[in-house]
């Protein structure tokens, strides 16, 4: 049957492209809106900001930083070895994963619904390999282990994100002197998340670009983006112009506190985009790069393919659409919906969950942006106390995560069988 990959090969990659921009469309709606929903929420910057600031660090760090978790997704959660004597199944099973995670995604933003893209893919690719190949061509073990993660993600996150919301709020509102506090200690809140974001992007992205720094060198550098961080904060925040009141006032402070946490959100939302881009774009790349690989190699599956030119750029752009056309609903659930967000509050949760990514990304675990988000937002909620949190919104989020790997497997079952049909 390899024919088909010869004869039908460039219709076969260009479904793939086209439901691989559908999946990337697909993740701009839903998941890069919530990486930008605290900043969003808490009105530290506009919807139209948020476009900007994620079309620009989302590219980058898909471009740049994109490759790593994209083999996690490719090779490690069905067996390739079941797909060797028929290459041409899994080409039409990743086209049809392709289809179904992006439908599902379009329609959970719809309903602004925060799901996990990564979840979404991960179930369509099970559904097509069990029933169209058998139930021994997933690799169960390493299932278990994206599941797993899916509980310890938020609680490491929400954990991160109540003691960051903790410490903020014992070294600077609950003092007698708010502001000054603020304009001490927010530039070490910079650096800590400039230390955290450049760490990411040397460790994982620069590799991309051939430059291997050695782990201290990396943490050296790091340090150094950091305290250049730090010093061109505690800049702005000096040009800051407050309302003027100083001494007693605390209510007005904490306005002006918020001004300065206002900028440190910039940062962290850059910084979120980033980490987002890099882990993320797999989820639409990695199927679309496992497509291309086999028809050009004439039906040979190989374990490390090369990503062609095109693809990591295709996928960043269908991202930055998404979120352009069709990211404001999911905005609004993260960003107003779960908790009453401010800027320090949304900078405790976006730090928290940035952290958890790089953590993750470290490891090569395919995490879901999303709950790393959810649980972050919810911790900071907890540091209120319970009555903070709008648990009505938490349970329709948490419902939509269980539907979302069952919807992926089926949509990709039946789309798997309807390309099958055509082709053969």
């Amino acid at each position: 049957m390899v024919d088909v990959l010869v004869t039908h090969g460039t219709l076969l990659i260009g479904m793939a492209a086209l439901f691989g921009f559908l999946m990337a469309w697909g993740i701009g709606a839903n998941d890069v809106a919530n990486a930008m929903g605290t900043s969003v929420g808490s009105n530290a910057i506009t919807i139209k900001q948020a476009i900007i600031i994620a079309m620009i660090f989302e590219f980058a760090g898909a471009y740049l930083a994109g490759g790593e978790v994209t083999s996690t997704i490719r090779k490690g959660i069905i067996d390739s070895a079941y797909f060797v004597p028929h290459p041409e199944l899994l080409v039409y099973g990743m086209i049809s994963a392709l289809l179904a995670a992006g439908i599902w995604l379009i329609v959970a933003s719809a309903l602004g619904w925060p799901v996990s893209t990564t979840h979404s893919i991960i179930g369509a690719i099970i559904g097509f390999a069990a029933v169209g190949v058998g139930p021994d061509a997933v690799a169960w073990g390493k299932v278990g282990g994206i599941v797993g993660s899916w509980v310890v993600t938020p609680a490491i996150s929400g954990f991160i994100a109540f003691v960051i919301f903790q410490s903020v709020q014992k070294l600077i509102f609950n003092t007698s002197d708010p502001l000054a506090n603020a304009k001490r200690y927010v530039p070490f809140y910079m650096g800590l998340a400039g230390f955290i974001m450049s760490l990411v992007t040397i460790t994982k992205g620069l590799k991309h670009v051939g430059l291997h720094l050695s782990t201290n060198e990396a943490y050296l550098l790091s340090l150094a983006i950091a305290v250049v961080v730090g010093v061109l904060g505690k800049v702005a925040i000096g040009r800051l112009k407050m309302s003027g009141v100083t001494g007693t006032g605390t209510d007005t402070q904490f306005g002006d506190v918020e001004k300065v946490f206002a900028i440190l959100m910039v940062v962290t939302a850059c910084c979120m985009a980033f980490a987002h881009g890099s882990n993320d774009v797999a989820n639409a790349i990695g199927p679309l790069a496992a497509v291309v690989s086999v028809v050009e190699a004439g039906g040979e599956i190989s374990s490390k393919a090369s990503l062609a030119w095109w693809i990591l750029p295709l996928g960043a752009f269908g991202i930055v659409f998404g979120l352009a056309i069709f990211g404001k609903r999911v905005m609004q659930t993260i960003g107003k919906n779960i908790t009453h967000l401010t800027p320090s509050r949304g900078f405790a949760a976006e730090l928290a969950a940035a952290s958890t990514v790089v953590i993750a990304s470290g490891t090569g675990l395919p995490i879901s942006t999303t709950q790393t988000l959810v649980g972050a937002v919810l911790g900071v909620g907890m540091a209120r106390g319970i009555a903070a949190i709008n648990i009505g919104v938490v349970r329709n989020i948490v419902v939509s995560w269980v539907v979302t790997l069952p919807a992926g497997a089926g949509l990709s079952i039946i789309f798997f069988y309807m390309i099958k049909s055509a082709f053969e």
